[in-house]
């Protein structure tokens, strides 16, 4: 399950606008590669709607199914916005009902992580 949590009003190229939906979904626990230690997180994305801001408001906190996805996307440059670093990435994260993608990445929920 994801969960909408937030919305923003983009702009497009052409001028016009549109409501982009905050997804956020469930905890999961990653092991840093730097420090061996486990910390939680969890994946969030945007995806486009048809609707206005009003109705955008009223969807916050609301549940669907899926879920959130790492996926291999062409390498891009990222600035951490904490530390200033530039780091090249090639995932990016996307929202999908079917969880069974063959170009997923990285993929572990903690149901699987507790249960070991």
């Amino acid at each position: 399950m994801v969960t909408i949590t937030n919305f923003y009003e983009v702009e497009r190229k052409d001028g016009t606008k549109f409501i982009s939906l905050e997804l956020t979904g469930q905890a999961e626990l990653i092991q840093s590669q730097n420090t061996g230690k486990w910390y939680a997180t969890v994946r969030k994305c945007r995806i486009p709607s048809t609707f206005d801001a009003n109705i955008a408001q009223s969807m916050l906190g609301q549940r669907l199914p899926g879920e959130i996805l790492r996926t291999i996307c062409d390498p891009y440059d990222f600035t951490n916005p904490r530390t200033g670093e530039v780091m090249r990435l090639q995932h990016s994260y996307a929202y999908s009902q079917d969880s069974k993608q063959e170009n997923l990445i990285g993929h572990t929920r903690v149901m699987e992580v507790a249960s070991l």
